[in-house]
C-alpha cells in the first residue's frame, strides 16, 4: 500500500472521543493471589475469585473456528467490521491479532459481540506495513483466524493509553498511534530475533506481526515456557485471572468476569506472556515482586478515579491510573458499571 493511501485511509479512520463523565471507583474484590510460578524469566501469579454466573461467551478464537462470526474488511486501515452470524455471545480482546484481509491488524478495544448482531465496527491497527492485497491462498476481504495476542507491554500501551498524543487530535492522533505501533512491531521481531539468535521475519512478508509469530523456531521455544506453566492456569476452578512479571519487573494483569471465560482465555494469553518474555531475554533482571506489591499493583490502579471512554458504538472502557499501572475495564456500552466483561492491567 503506498504511503498516499494509507494516509488517506487513516485520516477518515474511526476515531471515539472521550466522555467528561467520571465513574466512582468499583467496590474492592475478594481477590486473592497465589504464586509465583516461573519459568526462565516469565512469572505467573494466579488471581482467584468468584465467579460471575451465567453462559460463558465464545473467544473470537473459538467464533472463527465454528463460522459464527465474519471479520470484514472496510477498505479503511484503522476500523474493520465484526458481524456476529450464530447464536452465542463472543468475547473479543482487545490486543487480538486478526490474519488475512490486505493486511494483518490488531483489534484495539475489548467488546462483547451479541448473537446475530448486525455488522458492528471495530477498531484496528495495522500490524503488517507493506502489504495492501490478499496474500496467496487467503481472502483479501476477510480473516480467518485470531490466535495471536499483541505481545508487548508498551505497544499496548501506545495503543490504548488515552493521554498519549493528547495534544493531537482526530487523524492526527489515530496516525501518531499507529505509527507507533509499527515501531513496536519491528522492535519486537527485532527483539525476538536477536533472542533467538535467527530471523522471525517471514519471507511471505517481512513486516507481518503475526506471520513472525508462526516463527517454527520462535514455537519450539515458546512450548518450553507453555508446557511448564499452562496446566497451573487449569487447576483450581476459581482462577479468574493472572499476572505477569518479566526478568522481575510487574509487566500486566488480565481479569475476567468466570473461570469459564479465563479458562478459554488462558492459552492464547500465556503463549502472548511467552513471547513477550522470549522477546525480553536479554532486559535487566530483579527479584521477583511479594504477593502484596502484586495487590498493590492491582488494587492501586483498581481503587483510582476513573473516566468513561467510547471505543466504539456498543463498546466502552473506564481508565484508571495509579502510579504503577493502568487499568481498562470494558463494559458493553449500556451495561451498568457491575456488568464489566474485562480489567486489563499495563505497568507504567
Amino acid at each position: 500500500m503506498s504511503r498516499l493511501k494509507l494516509l488517506a485511509a487513516i485520516a477518515v479512520a474511526l476515531t471515539v472521543p472521550l466522555l467528561v463523565r467520571a465513574a466512582e471507583p468499583p467496590a474492592a474484590d475478594a481477590y486473592r493471589l497465589t504464586g509465583p510460578l516461573t519459568h526462565e524469566n516469565l512469572a505467573i501469579y494466579f488471581v482467584h475469585g468468584k465467579s460471575r454466573p451465567g453462559p460463558v461467551p465464545l473467544t473470537l478464537q473459538e467464533a472463527l473456528a465454528k463460522k459464527a462470526v465474519e471479520v470484514r474488511e472496510t477498505g479503511r486501515v484503522n476500523e474493520l467490521q465484526v458481524t456476529n452470524t450464530g447464536d452465542e455471545a463472543i468475547y473479543i480482546q482487545s490486543g487480538d491479532i486478526v490474519k488475512g484481509g490486505r493486511q494483518d491488524r490488531v483489534l484495539s478495544v475489548s467488546l462483547l459481540l451479541p448473537p446475530h448482531s448486525g455488522a458492528i465496527p471495530i477498531p484496528s491497527y495495522c500490524v503488517e506495513q507493506h502489504r495492501w492485497s490478499g496474500r496467496p491462498g487467503e481472502s483479501a476481504a476477510t480473516f480467518d483466524s485470531a490466535n495471536a495476542i499483541l505481545p508487548s507491554r508498551a505497544a499496548k500501551m501506545a495503543m490504548r493509553a488515552p493521554k498519549q498524543n493528547e495534544h493531537l487530535s482526530g487523524a492526527d492522533s489515530v496516525y501518531a498511534r499507529q505509527q507507533m505501533i509499527w515501531n513496536g512491531v519491528a522492535a519486537i521481531q527485532g527483539q525476538l530475533s536477536s533472542s533467538l539468535g535467527a530471523q522471525v521475519a517471514s519471507p511471505r512478508s517481512r513486516s507481518s506481526l503475526q506471520l513472525a509469530l508462526e516463527n517454527k523456531q520462535l514455537g519450539a521455544k515458546r512450548d518450553e515456557f507453555v508446557n511448564s506453566l499452562q496446566k497451573a492456569g487449569e487447576k483450581d476452578s476459581d482462577i479468574v485471572g493472572y499476572v505477569v512479571a518479566i526478568n522481575g519487573h510487574l509487566n500486566s494483569a488480565e481479569i475476567y468476569p468466570s473461570n469459564g471465560l479465563f479458562r478459554k482465555m488462558w492459552p492464547v494469553l500465556l503463549r502472548a506472556s511467552a513471547n513477550e518474555a522470549i522477546k525480553d531475554t536479554h532486559g535487566e533482571r530483579q527479584p521477583l515482586p511479594t504477593t502484596a506489591h502484586v495487590s498493590s499493583f492491582l488494587g492501586g490502579a483498581r481503587d483510582a478515579h476513573g473516566v468513561d471512554q467510547a471505543v466504539s458504538a456498543t463498546a466502552r472502557v473506564n481508565v484508571r491510573e495509579s502510579a504503577k499501572a493502568m487499568m481498562f475495564e470494558a463494559r458493553p456500552a449500556a451495561a451498568p458499571a457491575t456488568q464489566w466483561i474485562n480489567r486489563s492491567y499495563l505497568a507504567r
